[in-house]
């Protein structure tokens, strides 16, 4: 799972995705942090800037526990309450970002070293997300999520004996057809590891 990422600056919001976030946002992410998502509008895209966790800890009702939403499992996403309701209503976002990180396990090592992961020769990578809105008019967002068990580059992070994940990211011929899914199935079909030998990672300690 990945809850931690440099999102898109806003240049390359500007350049890459023809869109203007509504306001601004800080340098690097992480749960419960404001950053920019891009949905569909209602004639082009739109980019606003929305919570990294679909569930805000602010928004959890007082004596209830506190759980992490920033990522869904694309194999169980229609059936989690935290995640159904967008997933059936087709809110899928892009969220841009420059890369992301996850943590890298030595061999024998008890502890982790963050790495940077990232799309060669690109400035920008878009992952397939789900968002909700709040009726205060904010928004909350979720990064989808498949397994990476057999991922070459993937396969790498996360705790030893622990099932490997990976976010999920979109190719920019995608972008558009991901925002502009019908039905469910058609999403689904979206929901797939990136090529290994077009990404690449390097340690980047906090």
């Amino acid at each position: 799972m990945c809850n931690n990422y440099r999102p898109s600056s806003r240049e390359d919001l500007e350049s890459f995705y023809g869109v203007t976030p509504d306001r601004d946002y800080p340098a690097e992410t992480w749960p419960d942090y404001m950053a920019p998502i891009i949905r569909r509008g209602e004639r082009q895209r739109e980019c606003v800037v929305a919570n990294f966790g679909m569930m805000p800890k602010k928004r959890i009702p007082p004596g209830v526990r506190a759980w992490d939403s920033t990522n869904a499992r694309s194999e169980t996403v229609g059936e989690k309450r935290t995640f159904s309701g967008a997933w059936k209503a087709l809110q899928l976002c892009l969220v841009p970002a420059q890369h992301f990180y996850e943590p890298y396990y030595a061999p024998g090592a008890t502890k982790s070293v963050r790495h940077r992961i990232w799309v060669k020769d690109a400035p920008t990578l878009a992952i397939a997300g789900l968002w909700r809105g709040w009726p205060d008019g904010e928004a909350s967002f979720t990064m989808l999520t498949v397994n990476s068990d057999e991922h070459p580059l993937m396969r790498k992070f996360h705790k030893p004996g622990k099932e490997k994940r990976s976010v999920v990211i979109l190719p920019p011929d995608q972008w558009d057809d991901w925002l502009t899914c019908s039905n469910t199935d058609e999403a689904r079909s979206f929901l797939n590891l990136y090529p290994a030998d077009e990404m690449d990672s390097e340690p980047a300690p906090k």
